[in-house]
């Protein structure tokens, strides 16, 4: 008996040792992206008319791997990934849609993967690049893991993906500016590194166009999230003092001010509801579709009837900028948990 629990001791000594040099090597490779990153630069910007009407899309694309009749263990369902042939048909049926959308002056996609065990290793950002070939295409990434260990029965694995602008008009520079804040250690090992991507571009008057793809924390207790928002509100305060035209996209993991659902088919989300606070830039605009979802609970297959939805894809527009029109797509959420948004927009 005492040779058992000497045997079961080292075993229990062993393991412990395996999971701390884990860590240790996590630690040491974990990746700490600078403040900001230059990703692009060009000589020859596209300039753009200071009243210029401009359209564009956002869409989180889940990197296409949370469609419709996917479950995911994150948010208490029991998948981790689907299988290969429904990752490829996400991929084709989402390359689709975007073809009918060719002409879309401004693309921001959230969570492309770019070599991810979640996704096959495809390369989403290539892949979506193509239907674009004449765009330009920037890329901010925020999830860099070499292995994330769970769950442990079938652990997430490697990842490499992020936010990818693709854009009609040639920018003079393309930033990549990291957020502040993260989940304390080891958790943030394992999760992503938030930031927003900015693509600059000149305007006729001499001032610039400033198109902001954000993505902001998930599953925090909302301080991240706020402190994430006080960051961006100085930087935008600081380019709107300039005379800059300013645009964000993207996935903000959290409701726009006072926001009040009109959905018909679809029940609201209230658990753990995330509003903006209603003082945060109030001269500028909030500009959604209230009508329909953006985003759905993954803790069971959707069905329009049952399943929790709500907003949280949408724009802010600087006081120099009008929104024309917006509508969220409804696609189901056929291959992602998100559903793109489209605007219309003018400078003045």
């Amino acid at each position: 008996m005492k040779k058992f629990f000497k045997m079961l001791l080292f075993v229990v000594i062993g393991i412990v040792g395996l999971f701390a040099l884990f860590l240790i090597f996590a630690t040491l490779n974990d990746y700490r992206p600078e403040p900001q990153i230059n990703v692009f630069t060009s000589d020859s910007a596209t300039i753009i008319s200071d009243s210029a009407e401009i359209t564009l899309m956002t869409w989180n694309v889940g990197y296409c791997g949370l469609n419709a009749e996917m479950d995911f263990f994150y948010e208490g369902g029991k998948h981790v990934r689907p299988n290969l042939q429904t990752v490829e048909n996400n991929i084709k049926g989402t390359e689709d849609y975007l073809k009918t959308h060719q002409n879309i002056d401004f693309l921001m996609l959230q969570e492309v993967d770019e070599k991810s065990k979640r996704s096959y290793k495809i390369n989403q950002i290539e892949k979506f690049g193509t239907i674009f070939p004449n765009y330009t295409k920037t890329v901010g990434i925020n999830y860099k893991v070499f292995f994330v260990p769970i769950p442990l029965k079938e652990p997430m694995g490697s990842v490499l993906g992020g936010i990818t602008n693709y854009s009609k008009f040639t920018p003079s520079t393309s930033d990549r500016y990291q957020f502040p804040g993260n989940f304390s250690w080891p958790t943030n090992l394992f999760m992503l590194d938030r930031c927003y991507l900015v693509n600059r571009y000149p305007t006729t008057n001499g001032k610039e166009l400033l198109i902001i793809n954000t993505h902001c924390t998930a599953y925090d207790d909302g301080t991240l999230r706020d402190e994430q928002m006080a960051f961006l509100k100085i930087f935008l305060q600081e380019e709107y003092k300039k005379g800059n035209y300013i645009i964000v996209g993207g996935d903000w993991n959290q409701s726009p001010p006072n926001f009040k659902p009109e959905f018909v088919n679809n029940k609201m989300d209230n658990q753990d509801r995330k509003d903006i606070e209603t003082d945060y830039l109030p001269e500028w605009t909030w500009f959604y579709d209230s009508k329909t979802p953006s985003n759905r609970r993954v803790s069971a297959p959707y069905n329009p009837k049952t399943t929790l939805t709500t907003v949280i894809d949408f724009y802010l527009l600087s006081p120099n900028v009008k929104g024309i029109s917006v509508h969220t797509e409804d696609l189901g959420f056929k291959y992602s948990d998100h559903q793109p948004v489209i605007a219309r927009v003018k400078l003045l």
